[in-house]
């Protein structure tokens, strides 16, 4: 089967290759691969940044794959052979830029029909990753307010929508660049700041009275952690979920201090990974999964726009995923 993979960490140097078909193990199966989402965790794992879990090289990244189940690791019975499902790939969430892939038989949902191929792979990673920090992490209310990062962005754009939803009180985007302020409005956004201002955080809390948001989330890290925790409200929540910078997020020992002591403002700051969901409270994950997919077929969430990208293009969407280049989701195709 073909492959893109790296064979070490740093820039985006893929290369494909021929490679054998792999075995699914114990309480996997085997997926032939329709549609890979890009995400910004395979570009962290591509570079060599701290990760939940251990990256070997050469790597072939890709946690977010849709496809048909063609085989069943031992003491697997469902998803059925022939089923088409979407899924995490691999035995610690890699593997799916390749034209076949494993994944854990509990991570596999059944696509409804109704659903493409490609608007599945944006659900699994993206779509969970905002449903299950606003219900089940943040516990986003009815009237709060919300800051939501790389607004036009995969996650960023179902946030965004599934705010609405809650009928939060303000929905305040933010974007890297001007021009996706429109975009970031369009999606259901009371109002929209962009990082390039350094004065972003005292917008925020100007556009609160002062108050800050209830509810913010964080994937940018470096002095975004910092600047974000500045925009939070007393009883705040503050939910990070990535560090697409690729430096590690600090908090100045004021800050800590104002946090934990002077006096406590009942603030929390918590780090979620959609992966450790899905394999340690699959319960949780799969329903916030079949609620969000009911949304969507309903036609309460619009999916984000999908590109797609050859296996040979790999580079392309790492780098414009880097550059910030681009809105909505990316996705490869490995037998385009």
């Amino acid at each position: 089967m073909q492959v893109a993979h790296v064979l070490r960490r740093g820039r985006a140097r893929f290369e494909l290759a021929t490679v054998p078909v792999p075995v699914p193990g114990p309480g996997q199966v085997l997926i032939r691969v329709e549609s890979c989402g890009v995400n910004f965790s395979d570009v962290k794992r591509r570079r060599g940044d701290a990760y939940p879990f251990e990256t070997s090289f050469p790597f072939v990244p890709g946690g977010e794959i849709a496809g048909e189940v063609v085989a069943h690791g031992p003491g697997v019975q469902a998803p059925p052979i022939g089923a088409s499902v979407f899924a995490l790939a691999g035995a610690n969430g890699y593997g799916g830029y390749a034209q076949f892939a494993t994944s854990f038989a509990q991570t596999a949902v059944p696509i409804p029909n109704g659903l493409s191929a490609d608007a599945a792979s944006t659900l699994l990673v993206a779509g969970s990753t905002a449903k299950i920090i606003l219900r089940d992490v943040a516990r986003l209310q009815p009237g709060e307010s919300v800051l939501i990062p790389a607004a036009t962005g995969g996650v960023g754009s179902f946030a965004i929508q599934l705010a609405r939803r809650v009928e939060a009180g303000r929905i305040i985007a933010a974007v890297g660049d001007a021009s996706k302020q429109t975009q970031a409005l369009a999606l259901g956004a009371h109002e929209v700041v962009v990082y390039s201002s350094d004065a972003w955080p005292d917008q925020v809390r100007e556009l609160t009275g002062g108050k800050g948001v209830d509810v913010a989330l964080e994937s940018n890290g470096g002095e975004a952690l910092e600047q974000t925790f500045r925009c939070l409200a007393s009883f705040g929540r503050l939910v990070v979920y990535g560090a697409a910078s690729g430096t590690a997020a600090t908090l100045s020992s004021k800050t800590i201090d104002s946090f934990l002591y002077a006096p406590a403002p009942n603030q929390t700051i918590t780090g979620f990974n959609v992966g450790g969901w899905f394999m340690e409270r699959p319960a949780a994950a799969a329903a916030a999964l079949t609620e969000l997919i009911a949304e969507v077929l309903g036609g309460h969430v619009t999916l984000p726009p999908v590109r797609t990208l050859r296996l040979a293009e790999a580079a392309n969407a790492h780098e414009l995923l880097e550059g910030r280049k681009t809105s909505g989701k990316l996705v490869i195709k490995p037998w385009a």
